[in-house]
């Protein structure tokens, strides 16, 4: 082989990403995003991440990893939401975007472009088709066209044939859990883990809570009024997990030191591997963290926050992976009377962590880079 065709393939691939974190949109795109990137980063490839500067974004975490950043201006008048639509979610028109995005791809040499953001479409993509060599996309909504190469959707009960009417008959689909992205830290803790819950009895004697990065309607709050309320709670050593961001971080700081539970509250947590395989329950959302709780067979108590989060939600429940909890509103009503079911009959806990733990393996990030890697 010449030496110029081996150099060529020992170079790393140049993968641009296109993502956004705001109290509109939550941390969890941006975070998975950050979860690829590192397995790209560390299989030698090269990660830059565009990203607007909404309020909440995530530029400083995305440096604080070691990534390059270009940093989109922020909206001056962020845009009213309209039923249905994400369209809101950029802050600026497509067009704008589109333009925006394309001058900073023109500016290196993009060999993937990853979109992750509920506002861009096929129309956008086909536009970006000048700039990169191929799009990967990262959905979960299979409600709009892209112009993609590759497509992931790692939730649970999708199927290929969700989007076979939204992408080009040459797309690539990654549909399902086993594609699910998690940081490698969570398949080195699976094994540990499983074994723990494996024991006879389970016990309930740690809790979870992480309701998302921002959790803009404070449903923590919600929880840990419902924790003081039941019975039996003032023996559990409950641990709350919330983003810098968090709109309602002091309030629930303040909350916790008024109850009389044993409540630690953690922001911006590096090593959440490490609480999920030490928690005996999780109160959480239906975002991205469902698949790390799975991977861990942590049994959840889960909440929907947003419509985007139901068919995940739908999905682990209907696997027996899952509890669901009702609206925001009657979290604190309902939740003693919950727990209290799970206090009497922890044998519940252990039939929710098999289930889950056989959902996901925590190799997802491996399959999508060498899928990346094979296509390039």
């Amino acid at each position: 082989m010449p030496w110029w065709v081996q150099a060529a393939e020992l170079m790393g691939l140049q993968i641009c990403f296109r993502a956004d974190a705001a109290l509109w949109i939550g941390t969890g795109h941006v975070m998975r995003c950050l979860t690829l990137a590192d397995a790209l980063s560390a299989a030698g490839h090269d990660c830059h991440f565009i990203c607007r500067s909404h309020r909440g974004h995530l530029l400083d975490v995305i440096h604080g990893r070691g990534y390059t950043t270009t940093a989109l201006p922020a909206a001056l008048q962020q845009a009213e939401p309209v039923a249905g639509s994400h369209a809101h979610w950029l802050g600026v028109s497509a067009e704008q975007d589109a333009t925006d995005t394309a001058a900073v791809l023109q500016s290196r040499d993009c060999d993937w472009l990853v979109v992750d953001h509920y506002a861009l479409d096929a129309q956008w993509e086909s536009l970006m088709r000048a700039s990169c060599c191929h799009v990967l996309v990262i959905d979960d909504l299979a409600d709009r066209a892209h112009d993609c190469d590759l497509l992931l959707d790692q939730t649970y009960s999708r199927r290929p044939e969700d989007y076979l009417s939204l992408v080009p008959e040459s797309a690539r689909l990654l549909c399902g859990s086993a594609s699910a992205l998690l940081r490698p830290d969570f398949a080195a803790q699976r094994d540990a883990s499983l074994a723990r819950r494996a024991t006879q009895p389970y016990p309930l004697q740690t809790i979870l809570v992480s309701m998302g990065g921002v959790d803009a309607d404070n449903a923590t709050a919600e929880v840990l009024r419902g924790l003081a309320a039941t019975q039996g709670a003032g023996s559990l050593v409950v641990t709350v997990v919330m983003g810098g961001q968090a709109p309602w971080l002091g309030e629930v700081q303040q909350l916790s030191q008024s109850l009389a539970l044993d409540v630690t509250v953690l922001v911006d947590v590096r090593d959440m591997a490490s609480l999920m395989a030490q928690a005996d329950l999780a109160i959480g959302a239906a975002g991205a963290t469902a698949w790390e709780r799975c991977c861990l067979g942590l049994p959840t108590l889960m909440a929907v926050l947003a419509d985007n989060q139901r068919l995940v939600a739908e999905g682990l429940r209907a696997a027996g992976a899952v509890q669901l909890l009702p609206a925001v509103n009657s979290l604190a009503a309902s939740l003693p009377g919950l727990l209290e079911g799970l206090l009497a009959d922890p044998e519940q806990l252990r039939h929710m962590s098999r289930r889950a733990a056989a959902l996901v393996d925590g190799g997802g990030a491996r399959r999508v880079v060498e899928t990346m890697e094979m296509m390039s």
